[in-house]
């Protein structure tokens, strides 16, 4: 008979166990139709994700403080937690009401650590599925990539949805010196960055704003408000822009990205309706985490 070793977290992975970064992914999926709870405990069941060693792995600490994965035969039913009647206040629409419930759940229910840490909550009334999963399993990218694996495509049922890799087309060939002023200007910024972040963190502060918490603010009440973007108009931003693909990073993102630092920042400096540089010059000291693929 043979046996699992217990694997190591990564530098990641131990990152964010610790309580001062303890990082939960909710992720909300809509439902056209209903979904039934058996229906989607065989779903799970014959995915890849329970499969993944990630997501079938206890979240151990040795007498050393140490943390490992160790491989376990996971029981889907101890992950998959069905509420039937509606949540939230009577009177919201659906969005309102799993907003709520998301809310509620960051800071009243934290991920048990007697199972692999991932849950999905089936919200019947309101033809949605939550799912939980900790961070500690992977980064976005890889996590979604997983998820996509319980999909499967419109016109072929017996095949997944896939995701078309970026291409990009490739440029001229730089010459010697061309090479050189390169690595040097990646010298010299690294160094300007680095800086920055080590003086920014050792003696620079931002100013108490209404976005800004106290003692304790990790337990909190929260409110989630969510916010529709048209992914069509997004395209015809970016397909708008002639070579967007050779732009710095992604036009999408940096869409996002601005109205993720400049909404906050205007609201915390009161200045509504204000879209100018205002928030850069005076107000907080805000830099949005925002993968968009």
């Amino acid at each position: 008979m043979g046996f699992e070793i217990d694997e190591p977290l990564s530098p990641g992975g131990r990152l964010f166990v610790q309580p001062a970064t303890h990082q939960i992914i909710n992720c909300v999926l809509g439902l056209e139709q209903p979904l039934g709870y058996d229906a989607l405990l065989t779903v799970i069941s014959d995915s890849l994700m329970i499969k993944h060693p990630r997501f079938s792995s206890l979240l151990i600490t040795d007498d050393h403080g140490r943390e490992f994965w160790r491989k376990i035969e996971v029981d889907v039913r101890r992950h998959v937690i069905l509420r039937p009647d509606p949540v939230g206040e009577a009177g919201i629409d659906d969005e309102e009401a799993v907003n709520a419930y998301i809310a509620d759940l960051t800071v009243s229910c934290p991920l048990k650590t007697n199972k692999p840490l991932w849950e999905v909550h089936l919200l019947s009334a309101h033809k949605a599925v939550v799912m939980r999963v900790h961070h500690a399993l992977g980064d976005g990218i890889s996590i979604m990539s997983l998820i996509l694996t319980l999909f499967r495509k419109f016109g072929d049922p017996e095949q997944t949805p896939t995701i078309e890799p970026l291409t990009l087309k490739k440029g001229r060939k730089l010459g010697k010196m061309e090479k050189i002023v390169k690595v040097l200007k990646m010298i010299w910024f690294t160094l300007i960055y680095v800086t920055e972040f080590l003086l920014r963190g050792l003696w620079v502060s931002d100013g108490k704003t209404v976005v800004r918490g106290g003692e304790g603010v990790e337990m909190w009440p929260r409110k989630l408000v969510t916010a529709k973007f048209s992914l069509q108009d997004m395209k015809t931003v970016k397909t708008a822009v002639t070579d967007a693909h050779k732009q710095i990073g992604n036009l999408v993102s940096r869409e996002f990205i601005f109205v993720a630092s400049a909404s906050p920042s205007a609201y915390g400096q009161g200045y509504p309706g204000q879209w100018e540089y205002l928030w850069i010059q005076r107000g907080p000291n805000i830099r949005p985490r925002f993968p968009f693929d």
